[in-house]
C-alpha cells in the first residue's frame, strides 16, 4: 500500500475527491476516494487512498425499488412545500418542541418535517 504524504495545512482527507460523472468528456473512468482511520492504535499509517472503476448498473429497477425512490421524491417535495408556507411554520414549531424531547421523538425540525410528511403520504397510498 502506498503511503500518502500530505502539504503543510492538510492533516487528513476522508471521502472522495474525484468522481466519475455523466459526461465523458469531463470526466475520469475512476473514483478516488481517501479515508482517514481515526482509531487509536500504534501505527501512524492512518490515510489511505483507493481506486475504484466506474460501474454501470445491470439488473433491472425492481417495483420495490422505484416505489421507494416514488416516495422520497414524493415526501422530499412535501417537505419543501411545508417548510415554505406560512400558514403552517408556527404550528409546526409548536409541536415540533412539544414532541421533540420525547422517547420516540424527532431532534431536528428537518427530521419533523419528513416524519410529519412521510406518515401523509403513507396514509393516503393507504
Amino acid at each position: 500500500m502506498a503511503h500518502v504524504e500530505w502539504s503543510a495545512g492538510i492533516d487528513s482527507v476522508s471521502g472522495a475527491l474525484s468522481k466519475p460523472g455523466k459526461n465523458p468528456q469531463h470526466s475520469c473512468n475512476k473514483m478516488l476516494l481517501g479515508t482517514h482511520r481515526v482509531a487509536p492504535t500504534e501505527s501512524n499509517k492512518c490515510n489511505r487512498l483507493y481506486l475504484r472503476k466506474k460501474t454501470v448498473r445491470t439488473t433491472p429497477i425492481t417495483a420495490d425499488e422505484a416505489a421507494a425512490r416514488l416516495r422520497f421524491s414524493t415526501v422530499a417535495a412535501m417537505v419543501k412545500q411545508r417548510k415554505g408556507d406560512l400558514t403552517k411554520i408556527a404550528a409546526d414549531q409548536a409541536a415540533f418542541i412539544a414532541q421533540k424531547d420525547l422517547a420516540d421523538g424527532k431532534k431536528t425540525l428537518k427530521a419533523y418535517y419528513w416524519m410529519v410528511c412521510g406518515n401523509e403520504y403513507d396514509s393516503n397510498q393507504g
